[in-house]
């Protein structure tokens, strides 16, 4: 997330914790623990941050927690009349924190925004591909700076998100005995094996946010807590009018990319980069449609803006050398479906990489690109590199380099890789075959009964 608001709950504990309401069980060290509540985070709500912050207080009631709330600005922003939107919600932090009567700080992270997500993001568009900021978001900012700042500046055991998720670590029988000293040795200390943490699908699935964390660090999930994991985003709006934050349930929901706001998202990229116009190029004919401002504003997928045209057109190919944008005439054209992708260096977040996957090179799992898609099964293919191939049962519609493959096998999610190539898509192959039939025709040559 590009404008983030993150809260700090540090609880000072000893022995073992079991959370309320069924969430969690974690073990905890007499350090305390730093709980961070992201109020804009992955499902953008305000609401969120809210409810699990006064979820805390209420269990600080039968025990010893000191909770100090921390808002973390990501961006400098401001709306179409001129007002920092982030200092309206820095307000609204405040006064959460002031209602349940906990300390309050401050911490800006747009240095390290700008240089580890904005940046990145300018120079995946300028190579024709589709970048996902929240995941970046989250592994570079909340999940690594704001993570090394909880456990190391202020002290922290761990850190909770308001992130619709969970770990395996809430139900594992460890976390709920009591804390034993390991041995000191430089061997033993070195060689020690220890259960990796998975990350796993919250209870509310139509809210699940794992997708946006398939990148962060094992390292970081395992001092993270969800204490929304057993909960619905209906019941957590509920627990947030009972608890009296109305001014955060009167506000609206944001969607699309934060930073860019109510603005058009062509005219704000284009205050970043240079407009380089070309032409829209029908996938079918090659004639020359219209023009546009630069490929990297439009992804592969969306509706083409082409004035003169009667009809619909979809863009299904950019060519970054000539400036081209290949559109076709239907939303549902073969050129936008492909069943094959490869993906750079892939983050497993458990295993790295899975055993299965290490000792037969393949395996079965369930894919998808974009945050609440419908999961695809697929097969995946580990290369020498640590990238993979991932082969999908069905075809899927503007899979899209830059954007993330995100795996999973039952309810965890297992990793991510970023796209960096795409497979043939249905119309390439639909017309070489059509290429081989006319060629076997001019030969004399038989023709072959298509495969199924």
């Amino acid at each position: 997330m590009f404008s983030s608001l993150m809260w700090t709950l540090q609880l000072t504990l000893s022995g073992s914790v079991v959370w309320h309401h069924g969430i969690m069980g974690v073990l905890m060290t007499p350090r305390g623990l730093l709980l961070t509540v992201s109020l804009a985070s992955l499902s953008r709500s305000r609401v969120t941050a809210s409810v699990v912050t006064s979820l805390i207080c209420r269990t600080n009631k039968n025990m010893c927690y000191n909770v100090t709330g921390v808002f973390m600005k990501n961006w400098d922003s401001l709306d179409e009349s001129g007002v920092c939107s982030t200092e309206r919600d820095c307000d609204d932090a405040y006064r959460v924190c002031q209602t349940l009567d906990i300390p309050f700080h401050q911490v800006s992270y747009v240095k390290e925004y700008w240089h580890d997500v904005f940046s990145n993001l300018l120079k995946e568009y300028e190579k024709g591909r589709t970048p996902n900021p929240d995941i970046l978001c989250n592994k570079h900012i909340k999940f690594n700076h704001f993570h090394k700042y909880a456990i190391h500046t202020l002290g922290a055991d761990a850190m909770a998100t308001g992130h619709y998720a969970r770990t395996s670590q809430e139900d594992e029988e460890v976390f709920q005995q009591l804390h034993t000293t390991r041995p000191t040795t430089l061997f033993r200390d070195r060689f020690e094996i220890r259960n990796p943490v998975k990350l796993c699908k919250g209870a509310d699935l139509a809210k699940d946010q794992t997708f946006f964390l398939s990148q962060i660090s094992q390292d970081a999930l395992r001092q993270t807590l969800f204490p929304l994991a057993g909960l619905t985003k209906e019941f957590v709006k509920k627990m947030a009018a009972e608890a009296g934050f109305h001014h955060v349930l009167r506000k609206k929901e944001s969607m699309g990319i934060c930073f860019v706001g109510e603005r058009n998202f062509e005219n704000f990229i284009l205050e970043y980069l240079e407009p380089k116009p070309g032409n829209f190029v029908s996938i079918e004919d090659g004639a020359v449609k219209g023009t546009h401002k630069g490929w990297f504003t439009l992804t592969l997928g969306q509706r083409a803006k082409i004035g003169g045209q009667k009809d619909a057109w979809f863009v299904v190919d950019k060519d970054i050398v000539t400036g081209d944008v290949f559109v076709a005439p239907t939303t549902n054209h073969p050129a936008l479906f492909r069943d094959t992708v490869r993906t750079d260096r892939f983050h497993w977040i458990a295993s790295d990489p899975p055993a299965e996957l290490v000792r037969t090179q393949m395996m079965e799992c369930h894919f998808r690109f974009i945050h609440q898609m419908a999961l695809i099964p697929c097969t995946v293919t580990l290369n020498m590199d640590g990238s993979v191939w991932i082969s999908l049962s069905q075809l899927a519609r503007a899979l899209t380099p830059g954007q993330f493959a995100v795996l999973y096998k039952g309810d965890e999610c297992l990793g991510s890789g970023k796209i960096t190539q795409l497979g043939p898509s249905e119309f390439t192959l639909q017309k070489g075959r059509e290429r081989l039939v006319a060629s076997r025709q001019q030969n004399d040559e038989p023709i072959p009964d298509p495969v199924g």
